[in-house]
């Protein structure tokens, strides 16, 4: 429950500076923390009696247990593996009777968007198009059932249940998608390439396009939890994702605005993203706390990120 205390902490701690006329820069640099921090203690009751009409109804019940991928490396046999576009939309798990996020919140999907998808859990990604990530996410992220879920459609990858390997997985998911007979439900296009030239003539094709990158499954794998090297993906630059925990001030014509972000990777690493924030993210940038994702080239011999590019918040958080 930890979790969830920090995050209504930091929204009452925002709450007080607005009510204090605080600006949000002041407030990032910890302007007159103490004072807030003062009140905000009188009104974490009320928040926290609240949270407990609040969260169970956006918490499915903990984190679904999901296959994740490892980079593509050379050396592989291309023949043993069928390959997929890499959709950039949101991870989501139906389990027979809900959709559930990849850290554990019940989207609130329209009864008339599920209720064609079959009584088996489907591994997918919620997806509207190439490069609308952040229209999907706003989409999705919503805590009631509206109209934008029409152009939503859940791109399935797998069947976490189903004891074959991944070729006959394929199969089952092909059959089932076609018997719902439901138009917000696909199964990503899966086909096999020849060897490593035609993989590299297929991940430009699907740059140019406007694509992020792709997957490569390999065909003999069970499904299994966690990273495995039977799922590999391929980008032309390596994505990864980081917690925000601090800020570096702008100089010069940045002076009053935010300089960087201070992240701290999964791995453990802190280092600074500055390079692809526009200007009203640096005025107003990403809260202590949030998921970024950010490009980057290799590492150093400190197992810093090369040339770190900030190129979006990743939240799947619900919205008022």
């Amino acid at each position: 429950m930890h979790k969830y205390y920090w995050l209504f902490m930091s929204a009452l701690i925002e709450f007080m500076a607005w009510v204090y006329g605080i600006s949000n820069n002041q407030l990032k640099e910890g302007f007159t923390m103490m004072t807030i921090c003062k009140d905000a203690g009188r009104l974490l009751a009320v928040f926290s009696v609240a949270a407990l009409f609040y969260l169970p109804d956006i918490l499915a019940g903990g984190k679904p247990a999901l296959m994740l991928a490892t980079r593509y490396h050379q050396g592989i046999d291309i023949g043993d593996y069928w390959v997929s576009e890499k959709l950039d939309g949101v991870r989501a798990r139906w389990d027979g009777s809900q959709l559930v996020s990849r850290g554990g919140y019940r989207f609130a999907a329209p009864s008339w968007f599920t209720e064609k998808f079959p009584p088996v859990p489907l591994d997918g990604e919620l997806w509207i198009g190439r490069g609308r990530y952040e229209k999907v996410s706003a989409v999705v992220r919503k805590m009631t059932p509206h109209d934008g879920w029409k152009q939503v459609r859940l791109m399935v990858f797998d069947l976490p249940q189903h004891q074959g390997r991944f070729s006959r997985r394929l199969q089952s998911m092909r059959q089932l998608v076609e018997q719902s007979a439901s138009p917000y439900l696909a199964v990503i296009r899966q086909y096999k390439v020849a060897d490593n030239g035609e993989l590299m003539q297929r991940l430009q094709s699907v740059i140019d396009d406007g694509g992020e990158g792709l997957m490569l499954h390999r065909a003999a794998a069970l499904y299994r939890n966690g990273r495995s090297s039977d799922l590999l993906k391929l980008k032309q630059f390596s994505n990864a994702e980081a917690t925000v925990i601090g800020y570096r001030p702008g100089k010069g014509k940045l002076a009053g605005m935010t300089g960087s972000l201070k992240v701290r990777s999964d791995d453990g690493v802190v280092f600074f993203v500055g390079s692809g924030l526009t200007m009203q993210q640096r005025a107003d940038p990403p809260p202590i706390t949030s998921r970024i994702t950010y490009r980057y080239q290799g590492f150093t011999k400190n197992g810093v990120p090369r040339f770190a590019v900030f190129l979006r918040v990743r939240d799947e958080t619900p919205l008022q």
